[in-house]
This record gives structure tokens, sequence and C-alpha cells, in this order.
């Protein structure tokens, strides 16, 4: 039997993390570009003050944890490694580990769990501390910065275009730590399209009773036109995807806030808590109540 103890304090200001659907890893699993790397859990922690994670029989993805200042340690294999500002290590799936944060200068780390028919290309820098040195090649912003591309895009949902982008971007992210030397700025550029500005209204009218006309409408677009290119780019009806932004807000609460499950339901505009545990188990494959009992951090 697997024992995972996990200990923290009163949570860390700052801090955010995605869990993606068991559904979504299924379909992460099966398609031809995201089966090869994908990610299933993402997030950073600042100062993370008592951070600590023990796991007997491992963890069912490989776990990458990247110190971006402070200071913790890992331990793996019988061994001890710490770890400080720009030091990698990831912790390979099945394998018993535990790590924390130091004390006295507790770290701040990015992290993310991840899988994959390719994850031997990076056997190199699995299983090992990678230190990046300070140099004009180091480009340690630019670093941070695909790990947000990753986060951010889960966070504006589940859709295929997004799913395979985050899986470029994770091979990319591992690739700048194995080849250190070569690893190069890439300036990317966003284009404000239609379905773009819609997600973004979405986010912004999470807590909102949002209609199908209110978001056709921000956009300048007919609900007939609107929709049909929509679910062509996305693979999911505006409002499908609108309520699957909503359920994914309902995890951060229920992972990082003491709000009472019925609050979170109302605060999302569902009329009672029962339909509010309906949607939340038919997104998540768990009830709100196991969710928080799995994933809180307080």
């Amino acid at each position: 039997m697997n024992t995972v103890v996990e200990k923290v304090a009163e949570g860390f200001k700052g801090e955010k993390a995605i869990v993606t659907p068991y559904n979504i890893r299924h379909l992460q699993a099966e398609n031809p570009v995201t089966r090869q790397l994908f990610v299933t859990h993402i997030g950073y922690y600042p100062h993370a003050a008592h951070h600590f994670r023990e796991r007997e029989g491992g963890c069912p993805e490989n776990v990458l944890i990247y110190c971006e200042e402070g200071h913790g340690w890992v331990v793996h294999r019988g061994e001890r490694h710490m770890l400080g500002s720009n030091q990698v290590y990831i912790i390979p799936a099945g394998e018993t580990h535990v790590y924390g944060a130091d004390e006295a200068d507790p770290w701040s780390i990015y992290w993310l769990h991840f899988r994959g028919e390719s994850v031997y290309m990076f056997s190199s820098i699995i299983g090992r501390l990678v230190s990046i040195e300070e140099s004009d090649k180091s480009r340690y912003e630019d670093r941070f910065r695909l790990f947000e591309e990753m986060y951010q895009n889960l966070e504006m949902g589940y859709n295929p275009e997004n799913l395979e982008y985050v899986s470029f971007c994770l091979m990319h992210f591992l690739a700048s730590l194995k080849y250190v030397n070569q690893f190069r700025e890439i300036k990317k550029v966003k284009t404000a399209d239609a379905v773009q500005r819609s997600i973004a209204f979405m986010k912004d009218h999470i807590e909102d009773s949002v209609t199908l006309d209110d978001i056709a409408g921000h956009v300048g677009y007919s609900v007939s036109h609107f929709s049909a290119l929509f679910s062509r780019r996305t693979s999911f009806a505006p409002m499908e995807y609108y309520n699957s932004l909503k359920i994914q807000r309902a995890c951060t609460y229920l992972q990082f806030s003491d709000l009472k499950i019925k609050e979170v339901a109302f605060r999302l505009g569902y009329y009672d808590q029962f339909h509010f545990s309906k949607a939340f188990r038919k997104e998540m494959e768990l009830t709100p109540k196991a969710y928080r009992e799995r994933y809180h951090e307080k």
C-alpha cells in the first residue's frame, strides 16, 4: 500500500496549482501528440515554509521540482540532495522519495508532474541534481515564462489545441534543462482572435451568470456564428467550455481556501450544492469533498 505524507503550514501566499481531470488524462494518453509527454499536475509554491512530502510507493508520474530561490532537499534512492537557486530534481515515477523546504530559508518552487511514452528521452536528467550555472545561456526568466505558458494554457481549458501546445512546451522546457548551452530565447506572439477574447471574457466573468448571448455579443458575433467557430476551434460548445472553467476555479477554491462546498457552489453561480457536486463529479471523477480531502493544501 502506498503511503503519502503531506505537511504544509497555513498555505503559501501566491501559491497556485492545476490538477487535470482524469478524463482529460485519458485523452492525453490517446492523442498522438500529447501521449509523448503530458502534464497532469502543475503549480508554483513561493516561500513554502514547512513544505514536506513523503511518498513510500512513489508517484504515478515523474515529479519535477525547480527551485527558484531559497533552499530545500530531496531524498531519493537513499541519497539526500540539497537544492538551491536554479537547481532542479526530477523524481522518476514509482520510486520512493521524500522532499521538503529548508526550515531557515524555505524554497520557492515551480513544480509539475508529467508522464508519456517519450519520458525516456530525458532519462539523463531524471534522478539526478541538475544545476543551471550563471551564464549568458542560462535564460532563467525564459524558463519561467515557458512554465507560465504551460500553466496559463491549462488554465484556459482543456481543448486539444491547448493540451497539444502544453505538451510541446513541456518538451521544450525539459530540453532546456538537458541541453543547457543550446537553449535560446523564443519569443511568442499571441493573436487576440475572437475565440481567445471570448475565453478571456469567460475567465473575467467566471463568478457571474454569463449567457451564450453575452459571450457572443462581447466578440461581436451572432450566437450561431460564434458557436460554430468556437466549437470548430476548441472541440467544445461555448457553454460547455465555460462550465469547465468554472470547475477549474472550483478546484482552486477547494484546494487553497477554507470556503465551504456550498459557498463555492454559490460563488460560482450554481443553484445549489447538489447541482454543483453533480457537475464537479462529471468533470473531475471525484466529488468536491473527495477532491478537497485529496488535494487540500491548508
